[in-house]
């Protein structure tokens, strides 16, 4: 689950890597500029222009999202399973969103990131422990 902070962090932050993989696991990261918190256990991500993104997604529904804060300072790995929408309410209320604020945007899909696992990132001795679900 996602702690006020970490949501808070997110709600901040500009940029995300987003990794992805095909099937046959080779790996592709990209900037994701449009990603917001959907509940305590989903992000919503826009898909504007992710063309090898979405084909790795299609194929291998595991995604993993980095979040770098230094206000408050965390530093945490996101990783879960996707679905891929192109109807529907929550897909539209995307699309106005993202229109709202750029309306030269295709908001093209709504991938759901569905969180299973978060781990620390900062360094130290609490790096790569898993904050949730609780080890």
């Amino acid at each position: 689950m996602l702690t006020p902070a970490m949501k808070q962090a997110i709600s901040r932050a500009e940029y995300f890597p987003l990794a992805t993989a095909t099937p046959a696991g080779v790996p592709n990261v990209v900037p994701i500029r449009y990603l917001s918190v959907a509940g305590d256990d989903r992000l919503w991500i826009t898909d504007n222009y992710l063309l090898k993104t979405l084909d790795n997604l299609r194929g291998n529904p595991q995604a993993s999202v980095f979040v770098w804060s230094a206000d408050p300072k965390l530093a945490f790995q996101i990783k879960g399973t996707v679905e891929i929408l192109t109807e529907g309410a929550d897909y539209e209320r995307m699309k106005a969103e993202v229109r709202n604020q750029r309306p030269d945007l295709p908001a093209r899909a709504l991938v759901v990131l569905h969180i299973a696992e978060i781990y620390e990132c900062l360094p130290g001795p609490d790096a790569g422990k898993r904050l949730f679900p609780a080890a």
